[in-house]
């Protein structure tokens, strides 16, 4: 369910939490569906559990979670989120588009970025 890149500058505790947020926002962890405990999850990805209870604090912050005292923590509702989230994607997809129009980037280069990386699935 979470992996983690080692090679990665990203610390430990933001790659989980983006993990979560995407597992959350494609629907695959349904709205209050039980987190993975601190201990287990520390566990089973062999890291440290205060690294686990500061990328919970941080999802909890940001809204993808909510605790409940002496049960663990839980998924929110985050169709609110992932709207915002969706939003915010169109915006700056939007900016840059019109800033590479500046620099003379064409639609058919867009377009044909666009149809490239759905096909190979995101990766580059």
């Amino acid at each position: 369910m979470i992996s983690i890149d080692y090679q990665s500058k990203l610390p430990l505790y933001e790659q989980i939490a983006q993990r979560f947020q995407t597992l959350i926002l494609r629907g695959v962890l349904p709205p209050d569906s039980q987190m993975p405990s601190v201990r287990s999850l520390a566990m089973e990805l062999s890291i440290n559990p205060n690294t686990i209870q500061k990328a919970y604090s941080l999802l909890e912050q940001q809204g993808y979670i909510y605790p409940v005292k002496g049960r663990g923590n839980f998924v929110a509702d985050s169709t609110a989120l992932a709207r915002e989230k969706r939003a915010s994607l169109l915006k700056e997809i939007r900016r840059l588009i019109l800033d590479g129009m500046e620099l003379g980037i064409s639609k058919g280069d867009y377009i044909h970025m666009v149809e490239d990386l759905y096909d190979r699935g995101g990766l580059t």
